[in-house]
């Protein structure tokens, strides 16, 4: 049941990403699905961990959230930098990742990263040291947004 799911999603995912609906062109897109699909089992045995495509489509809604706050963070990035300097307050600073799972500390980190503005420089047991353009910008990691976004996809600590 899962394999097909996962046959329906990759399908419906070639012919939106193609375009086109030609007998050779949905024959490529048949074997790259195959492909995909028994590359897919290899691994379910292998680690005994299946993904399941509701955890995708919990990440898809992550990702777009994370996009939007890419761009709000973008805009404000670019106030700092072409405004006056004295709006500058460089920070560093650990930030808690205990409420998140372990498996999704390297998802947390690289979200941090990929907001304008701020960098994780290491993670380390459960804290994360980032450096910020705006000491604002450590405020609104602390007050947890995106560690709790991070939690409903992966769920509770683990």
């Amino acid at each position: 049941m899962r394999i097909g799911k996962w046959a329906a999603l990759l399908s419906l995912f070639w012919i939106l990403l193609s375009g086109y609906i030609q007998p050779l062109l949905l024959s490529f897109g048949a074997i790259s699905v195959v492909i995909v699909l028994i590359v897919l089992k290899r691994m379910d045995d292998v680690d005994k961990e299946p993904i399941n495509i509701s955890s995708g489509l919990r990440m898809c809604r992550y990702l777009t959230w994370l996009v939007g706050q890419i761009i709000i963070s973008s805009v404000e990035v670019t106030k700092l930098v072409w405004g006056p300097t004295n709006k500058l307050s460089p920070t560093l600073a650990k930030i808690s990742a205990k409420n998140s799972p372990k498996k999704a500390h390297a998802l947390y980190a690289n979200s941090i990263t990929l907001t304008p503005g701020t960098l994780s420089v290491d993670l380390e047991n459960d804290e994360i040291t980032v450096h910020a353009l705006h000491k604002s910008s450590i405020d609104e990691l602390k007050k947890g947004e995106i560690e709790q976004k991070i939690t409903k996809i992966w769920g509770g600590n683990k």
